[in-house]
């Protein structure tokens, strides 16, 4: 079962239920066209919660605006706590997984899912349960000089 509206982990299906399948396939072929130059290039970094840093770049056109590029494996008992992002967060499940939130029920996140997370919204806090890694691919086009992940209260 995919994650209901009602649920703030990640957002992704839920920002882009409205949208046309048109519009989908353009989004994942515009995210499968940056993996594809962007995985040449190497890895850059490499941190301790999973998350591989592909690529990183200045948003042309706006001066103060980076893209960063990174694959995100989750393993069974990684905990992702709650954040949220100084820009936007887009990103696609490579491999799926299931996640639960204290006192709520399991939530299963199908490979192919969507995600996406806006400005400033609060979203994570959950554990990856069961034995399959959740994998995904995203985008992050977030303000230049600022942490990519922040953790408590949003501004």
């Amino acid at each position: 079962m995919l994650a209901p509206a009602s649920h703030n982990i990640l957002t992704a299906s839920i920002h882009l239920q409205g949208m046309s399948m048109g519009s989908k396939s353009g989004c994942l072929s515009i995210a499968a066209m940056v993996l594809l130059v962007a995985v040449p290039a190497g890895i850059l970094a490499q941190e301790s919660t999973g998350r591989t840093e592909l690529r990183r770049a200045d948003l042309s056109g706006a001066p103060n605006m980076e893209v960063i590029l990174s694959i995100t494996e989750l393993k069974p008992g990684d905990v992702l706590t709650e954040h949220f992002h100084h820009g936007i967060e887009a990103g696609y499940i490579l491999e799926g997984g299931t996640v639960e939130q204290a006192g709520k029920p399991p939530i299963t996140f199908a490979s192919g899912t969507p995600i996406m997370n806006l400005r400033d919204v609060l979203h994570g806090g959950y554990k990856v349960i069961g034995d399959k890694t959740i994998k995904l691919v995203a985008v992050h086009i977030v303000d230049k000089g600022k942490p990519l992940y922040d953790s408590g209260k949003k501004p």
